[in-house]
Protein backbone atom coordinates (compact mmCIF):
# COMPACT_ATOMS: atom_id res chain seq x y z
CA UNK A 1 0.00 0.00 0.00
CA UNK A 2 1.27 3.49 -1.05
CA UNK A 3 1.46 6.16 1.32
CA UNK A 4 0.15 9.51 0.19
CA UNK A 5 1.71 12.65 1.46
CA UNK A 6 -0.92 15.15 2.62
CA UNK A 7 0.21 18.96 3.34
CA UNK A 8 -2.83 20.63 5.77
CA UNK A 9 -1.29 24.53 5.87
CA UNK A 10 -2.52 25.53 9.34
CA UNK A 11 -0.69 29.08 9.62
CA UNK A 12 -2.81 32.26 10.49
CA UNK A 13 -2.67 34.44 13.14
CA UNK A 14 -4.74 33.29 16.13
CA UNK A 15 -6.55 35.89 18.53
CA UNK A 16 -7.75 35.36 22.05
CA UNK A 17 -11.76 35.92 21.82
CA UNK A 18 -12.75 39.18 23.28
CA UNK A 19 -13.50 39.36 27.01
CA UNK A 20 -16.15 41.97 28.01
CA UNK A 21 -15.21 44.82 30.41
CA UNK A 22 -15.93 43.63 34.31
CA UNK A 23 -18.78 45.39 35.27
CA UNK A 24 -19.44 46.38 38.81
CA UNK A 25 -22.61 46.94 40.36
CA UNK A 26 -25.46 46.46 39.14
CA UNK A 27 -24.09 45.89 35.73
CA UNK A 28 -22.49 49.05 35.60
CA UNK A 29 -19.80 49.43 33.56
CA UNK A 30 -16.78 51.41 35.20
CA UNK A 31 -14.57 51.61 31.95
CA UNK A 32 -17.23 53.61 29.94
CA UNK A 33 -17.87 55.78 32.82
CA UNK A 34 -14.26 57.25 33.23
CA UNK A 35 -13.76 57.44 29.53
CA UNK A 36 -16.28 60.31 28.31
CA UNK A 37 -15.64 60.22 24.26
CA UNK A 38 -17.69 63.30 23.61
CA UNK A 39 -20.19 65.39 25.76
CA UNK A 40 -22.42 66.94 23.48
CA UNK A 41 -23.44 70.37 23.56
CA UNK A 42 -27.12 72.24 24.52
CA UNK A 43 -27.77 72.75 20.99
CA UNK A 44 -27.19 68.77 19.97
CA UNK A 45 -28.78 68.23 23.04
CA UNK A 46 -32.13 70.13 21.89
CA UNK A 47 -31.52 68.99 18.50
CA UNK A 48 -31.79 65.09 19.49
CA UNK A 49 -34.89 65.84 22.02
CA UNK A 50 -36.63 67.69 19.24
CA UNK A 51 -36.23 64.94 16.83
CA UNK A 52 -38.31 62.63 19.48
CA UNK A 53 -40.64 64.53 20.69
CA UNK A 54 -44.15 62.72 20.28
CA UNK A 55 -47.18 64.49 18.89
CA UNK A 56 -48.75 67.70 21.13
CA UNK A 57 -51.79 66.12 20.10
CA UNK A 58 -51.30 62.96 21.18
CA UNK A 59 -49.54 64.21 24.30
CA UNK A 60 -52.61 66.54 25.00
CA UNK A 61 -56.09 64.49 24.00
CA UNK A 62 -58.00 64.49 27.50
CA UNK A 63 -59.85 61.50 26.09
CA UNK A 64 -56.71 59.53 27.08
CA UNK A 65 -56.50 60.55 30.82
CA UNK A 66 -57.96 57.92 33.08
CA UNK A 67 -57.46 56.41 36.78
CA UNK A 68 -55.59 53.27 37.38
CA UNK A 69 -57.18 50.50 39.13
CA UNK A 70 -54.58 49.86 41.53
CA UNK A 71 -51.21 50.58 42.25
CA UNK A 72 -48.77 48.00 40.48
CA UNK A 73 -50.86 49.40 37.04
CA UNK A 74 -50.01 53.16 38.52
CA UNK A 75 -46.45 52.16 38.76
CA UNK A 76 -46.14 50.63 35.45
CA UNK A 77 -48.11 53.57 33.62
CA UNK A 78 -45.42 55.92 35.18
CA UNK A 79 -42.65 53.95 34.10
CA UNK A 80 -44.01 53.55 30.47
CA UNK A 81 -45.21 56.98 30.25
CA UNK A 82 -41.60 58.49 31.44
CA UNK A 83 -40.04 56.34 28.58
CA UNK A 84 -42.42 57.42 25.72
CA UNK A 85 -43.04 60.78 26.58
CA UNK A 86 -39.46 61.45 27.66
CA UNK A 87 -39.09 64.81 25.09
CA UNK A 88 -42.28 66.00 25.85
CA UNK A 89 -41.51 66.31 29.80
CA UNK A 90 -37.85 68.07 28.81
CA UNK A 91 -40.35 70.27 26.84
CA UNK A 92 -42.94 71.14 29.77
CA UNK A 93 -39.67 71.97 32.02
CA UNK A 94 -38.08 74.09 29.52
CA UNK A 95 -41.37 75.91 29.16
CA UNK A 96 -41.72 76.26 33.21
CA UNK A 97 -37.91 77.32 32.95
CA UNK A 98 -38.37 80.21 30.19
CA UNK A 99 -42.03 80.79 32.33
CA UNK A 100 -40.24 81.41 35.62
CA UNK A 101 -37.66 83.65 33.40
CA UNK A 102 -39.73 85.77 31.99
CA UNK A 103 -41.72 86.32 35.66
CA UNK A 104 -38.56 87.69 36.82
CA UNK A 105 -37.06 90.45 36.10
CA UNK A 106 -33.75 90.96 38.18
CA UNK A 107 -32.71 87.08 37.10
CA UNK A 108 -32.73 88.17 33.41
CA UNK A 109 -31.17 90.76 34.22
CA UNK A 110 -28.43 89.04 35.43
CA UNK A 111 -28.60 86.51 32.74
CA UNK A 112 -27.95 89.06 30.31
CA UNK A 113 -25.44 90.58 31.69
CA UNK A 114 -23.47 87.28 32.47
CA UNK A 115 -23.96 86.89 28.62
CA UNK A 116 -23.18 90.52 27.55
CA UNK A 117 -19.62 90.05 29.41
CA UNK A 118 -18.83 86.72 28.40
CA UNK A 119 -19.71 88.09 24.39
CA UNK A 120 -17.27 91.02 24.96
CA UNK A 121 -14.36 89.14 26.56
CA UNK A 122 -14.67 86.64 23.91
CA UNK A 123 -14.68 89.46 20.95
CA UNK A 124 -11.70 91.12 23.01
CA UNK A 125 -10.34 87.55 23.13
CA UNK A 126 -7.35 89.16 24.79
CA UNK A 127 -5.43 87.17 28.00
CA UNK A 128 -5.42 89.48 31.47
CA UNK A 129 -3.72 89.44 34.25
CA UNK A 130 -5.02 88.13 37.92
CA UNK A 131 -2.62 87.82 40.98
CA UNK A 132 0.16 87.34 38.33
CA UNK A 133 -1.27 84.62 36.22
CA UNK A 134 -2.99 85.16 33.42
CA UNK A 135 -6.65 84.02 32.40
CA UNK A 136 -7.40 83.17 28.93
CA UNK A 137 -10.74 83.86 27.45
CA UNK A 138 -12.34 80.98 28.61
CA UNK A 139 -11.39 81.44 32.05
CA UNK A 140 -12.49 85.51 32.17
CA UNK A 141 -15.73 83.22 31.45
CA UNK A 142 -15.63 81.08 34.04
CA UNK A 143 -14.66 83.49 36.73
CA UNK A 144 -17.34 85.85 35.42
CA UNK A 145 -20.18 82.97 35.80
CA UNK A 146 -19.07 81.97 39.60
CA UNK A 147 -18.94 85.55 40.21
CA UNK A 148 -22.80 85.97 39.32
CA UNK A 149 -23.58 83.46 41.41
CA UNK A 150 -24.06 86.06 44.43
CA UNK A 151 -26.10 88.38 42.41
CA UNK A 152 -27.96 85.40 41.16
CA UNK A 153 -29.09 84.05 45.22
CA UNK A 154 -30.04 88.10 45.77
CA UNK A 155 -32.44 88.13 43.16
CA UNK A 156 -33.90 84.68 43.76
CA UNK A 157 -32.96 82.44 41.43
CA UNK A 158 -32.73 79.65 44.31
CA UNK A 159 -36.53 80.07 45.28
CA UNK A 160 -36.76 80.39 40.83
CA UNK A 161 -35.01 77.04 40.78
CA UNK A 162 -36.66 74.73 43.44
CA UNK A 163 -39.84 75.78 42.29
CA UNK A 164 -39.14 75.26 38.29
CA UNK A 165 -38.09 71.24 39.95
CA UNK A 166 -41.33 71.24 42.40
CA UNK A 167 -43.50 72.29 39.05
CA UNK A 168 -41.67 70.30 36.57
CA UNK A 169 -42.19 67.17 38.94
CA UNK A 170 -46.02 67.60 39.91
CA UNK A 171 -46.95 68.40 36.31
CA UNK A 172 -44.76 65.41 35.14
CA UNK A 173 -46.26 63.28 37.75
CA UNK A 174 -50.00 63.88 37.34
CA UNK A 175 -49.72 63.48 33.41
CA UNK A 176 -47.87 59.93 34.01
CA UNK A 177 -50.05 58.68 36.35
CA UNK A 178 -53.39 59.77 34.56
CA UNK A 179 -52.47 59.49 30.94
CA UNK A 180 -53.72 56.15 29.81
CA UNK A 181 -50.43 54.98 27.56
CA UNK A 182 -52.47 52.06 26.47
CA UNK A 183 -54.93 53.45 24.16
CA UNK A 184 -52.16 54.52 21.69
CA UNK A 185 -49.77 51.62 22.35
CA UNK A 186 -49.27 48.26 23.52
CA UNK A 187 -46.52 46.63 25.16
CA UNK A 188 -45.60 45.19 21.59
CA UNK A 189 -45.59 47.98 19.53
CA UNK A 190 -43.55 50.01 22.04
CA UNK A 191 -40.84 47.85 22.68
CA UNK A 192 -40.47 47.82 18.88
CA UNK A 193 -40.79 51.59 19.67
CA UNK A 194 -37.68 51.74 21.64
CA UNK A 195 -35.48 49.42 19.57
CA UNK A 196 -35.58 51.53 16.29
CA UNK A 197 -35.72 54.98 17.88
Amino acid sequence: MEESDVHIDVSGNMEPPKQEPKTGFSGFNMSTFTSFARVPNLWDLLRLTRQNVRPWSEFLQTSNFKSVANVPRLTNRIIRNLGYFQSNYLFVSLGLIVYCLLTSPLILIVLGAVFYACYKIKQANAPVAFFSRQLNTNQQCIAVNIASVPLLYLAGAGAVMFWVIGASFFVISLHAAFYNIDAIVTEDTESFLTETV
